[in-house]
C-alpha cells in the first residue's frame, strides 16, 4: 500500500506517548536541583559552613553574592540552557540579560574602590581566597553538570558545544550560589573577579566536554 506523507506522520507517531507541557523544565529542574543537594553536602560536610553564618545571612554582602550567583544560574538555565535542550534551540539574544548583574555587582565594587582607601584595594580584590575560590566553584559546579547531564540524556540538543556551555555556565552559577554558605568574602570585586572566574571556568570545561558526552 502507497502511503502519503500525511498517512507517513500518523503512522510513525500512533504509538508515541504523549509528553507533558512542562516535561523539559521538570527535567532540567530535576537536575539541577538533584545536583545542588549533593553541591550542599558537600560544602557542608567538606568545607563547612561559615561559623558567623546567623550574622552573615543579615549582611549585604551575603546577598549580593546570592544574588549575583542566582540571577546568572537563573538566566542561564531559563535563556541558554532551556533553549539548547530542544533540536531547533531558537535565538539566543536574551543573553544580554546576564549583562544586568554582572554591571550591577561591578557598580558597587566600583563604588567600594572609590570609598577605600587606595592602599586597602588589593586586600579588597584579593580577599583570603582568591587562588582557591575559582577552583572551588569549578568543583561544586561538576554535581550540578552532572545532573544536567543526566537531564540531557532524554533531550535532543544539537548544538552540543553551545549545550555544553550553558550547562556548565548554569551549573558554575548554581554552584558559586551553594558555595555562599561557606565564603566569608565580602568585597563585590572580589565576586565580580573570582567568582566569575570560576563560572567562567565551568562554562568553558563545559563546551569542551559537552559533544563528548550530550551526543544522542
Amino acid at each position: 500500500m502507497k502511503l502519503n506523507t500525511q498517512q507517513l506522520i500518523e503512522s510513525l507517531s500512533r504509538d508515541v506517548p504523549r509528553v507533558g507541557a512542562n516535561a523539559l523544565a521538570k527535567r532540567i529542574g530535576f537536575g539541577i536541583v538533584g545536583g545542588c543537594l549533593v553541591t550542599t553536602v558537600l560544602v557542608i560536610g567538606v568545607l563547612g559552613v561559615r561559623s558567623d553564618w546567623q550574622l552573615a545571612v543579615l549582611s549585604f554582602s551575603f546577598w549580593m553574592k546570592w544574588t549575583y550567583t542566582v540571577s546568572l544560574g537563573g538566566i542561564g538555565t531559563a535563556f541558554a540552557l532551556a533553549r539548547l535542550a530542544r533540536p531547533i534551540s531558537g535565538s539566543l539574544r536574551s543573553l544580554w540579560l546576564l549583562a544586568i548583574p554582572v554591571v550591577m555587582v561591578a557598580g558597587v565594587g566600583i563604588h567600594e574602590l572609590a570609598t577605600a582607601p587606595p592602599d586597602t584595594w588589593r586586600a579588597l580584590w584579593l580577599g583570603r581566597s582568591w587562588i582557591i575560590c575559582p577552583w572551588l566553584v569549578l568543583t561544586l559546579a561538576a554535581p550540578i553538570f552532572a545532573g544536567l547531564l543526566w537531564a540531557f540524556r532524554t533531550l535532543a540538543p544539537t548544538r552540543l558545544r553551545l549545550a555544553g556551555a550553558a550547562a556548565g555556565l548554569a551549573a558554575g552559577a548554581w554552584g558559586a550560589a551553594v558555595y555562599c554558605l561557606h565564603c566569608p568574602e565580602t568585597s563585590a570585586i572580589f565576586v565580580i573577579t573570582w567568582y566569575s572566574l570560576g563560572i567562567i571556568l565551568a562554562s568553558g570545561a563545559g563546551a569542551v566536554i559537552g559533544p563528548r558526552l550530550m551526543r544522542w
